[in-house]
């Protein structure tokens, strides 16, 4: 069963969160190359996004669906945001950019959310897969 296949067998609510959360994090993003003084901030983003996208297909293909995918998410986004709330407080950064900004940072705290209760899920014991391999 592929990745994408697996999260077909999850609950409707967690395909449009996976959608809302790729427009955010890895689509929007790209908006922020436009301005001089959001480029890093976008370049960064769009970067952490792909690396932790592809070190989750890589654990799902050799772990299943278990509450430790959120493990990339945790170790290249926690930084990222710090990183984002200290660059929106900027005066030089314009207002389109920070709402950008803004909703980017929203988004991937909500991800950052289930992944840390997920990890610590994982941590405790439950190791059991969402889902059956195929």
């Amino acid at each position: 069963m592929t990745f994408e296949e697996a999260i077909a067998t999850q609950p409707a609510w967690i395909f449009w969160w996976l959608n809302a959360l790729f427009f955010g994090a890895y689509v929007l993003p790209f908006s922020l190359l436009i301005w001089r003084s959001t480029r890093l901030a976008g370049f960064l983003t769009v970067v952490a996004s792909f690396a932790s996208g592809f070190a989750i297909n890589a654990m799902y293909d050799s772990m299943g669906l278990v509450r430790l995918l959120g493990l990339p998410h945790v170790l290249l986004w926690t930084p990222l945001v710090i990183y984002l709330i200290v660059q929106v407080r900027k005066p030089e950064i314009p207002t389109l950019p920070r709402w950008i900004m803004m909703t980017v940072i929203g988004l991937i705290l909500v991800s950052l959310a289930f992944d840390y209760v997920d990890l610590l899920r994982y941590v405790l014991g439950n190791r059991t897969p969402l889902t059956e391999r195929a």
